[in-house]
């Protein structure tokens, strides 16, 4: 498939806009638990489960029985011809009564390939970040979300899908997000997805050198959750489901405490 060769970043501000852009409907969120986060990866494999069904219930069931805040997905597909013409991230939005965002990373069959985003709190601004990638490798891409949960204030929520077959091409990407997302300035940034990458690999080492913690360590395997160090987070819990049908991938739940004062309240 032919690689567009322009990175766009693309800013969409207010939520009427984003549903726009993405095709979601802003859901009811559930009750909000002020200064403690569940956050929530999961790499749903295009939304075909091992047994080769495309079942959106089942697969808003597993999201749903862990009740997060935030969810990071890889692998979604926006009308594709795979996956027959389903917008999966609006679906999903609505099977798990969350705002939600889409970002793509690429063109695919028809339609569009990338990452998607569920939220509990109305979601403020998106943007698209486009990473490093050459060759015939698969262009890949962040999502940045802006929130602002109760008692924590701005947040950025970032969902990411690194390539898989280069080691070179991850660290380049990796080193595209310290930049994008690792300054101490501005909000909180929560940056969550599919890295493919090892623990002490040369691309998770940029980013841990770059003052970032693994939450889900030492059980890390290429899913990861990652907070800024210079962040007052304090990780309660880090759940691993083990769920071998619905996804190649398992879902990597951690519960995070915010410590600090809330941006709002300290800004004025």
């Amino acid at each position: 498939m032919k690689r567009s060769r322009r990175a766009v970043t693309v800013f969409v501000l207010g939520i009427a806009l984003l549903a726009a852009l993405s095709g979601c409907q802003s859901g009811s969120a559930r009750p909000q638990r002020p200064q403690t986060l569940r956050v929530l990866t999961y790499n749903i494999h295009h939304g075909e489960a091992m047994d080769e069904q495309f079942d959106y219930e089942r697969l808003a069931k597993v999201i749903n029985d862990l009740s997060p805040d935030l969810v990071a997905l890889q692998e979604v597909d926006h009308g594709t011809e795979r996956a027959s013409g389903v917008d999966q991230t609006a679906l999903l939005g609505k099977l798990c009564k969350m705002h939600c965002a889409f970002g793509q990373a690429m063109p695919y069959q028809g339609g569009r390939y990338g990452e998607a985003i569920l939220s509990r709190f109305p979601i403020v601004a998106t943007a698209v970040h486009p990473l490093p990638h050459w060759g015939d490798r698969e262009p890949r891409a962040a999502l940045e979300v802006w929130i602002e949960p109760e008692g924590i204030g701005p947040l950025r929520f970032v969902g990411t899908h690194l390539c898989h077959l280069d080691e070179e091409i991850r660290t380049q990407q990796t080193t595209r997000l310290a930049q994008l997302f690792g300054t101490e300035d501005g909000p909180p940034v929560v940056l969550a997805g599919d890295f493919n990458a090892r623990p002490g690999s040369r691309p998770m080492n940029v980013l841990l050198d770059a003052a970032w913690t693994d939450v889900v360590a030492p059980r890390s395997k290429i899913d990861y959750i990652l907070i800024r160090s210079a962040d007052p987070w304090q990780v309660e819990q880090v759940t691993i489901v083990d769920e071998p049908v619905v996804s190649d991938h398992n879902p990597v739940l951690a519960e995070l405490r915010w410590q600090g004062t809330p941006a709002s309240t300290a800004e004025n």
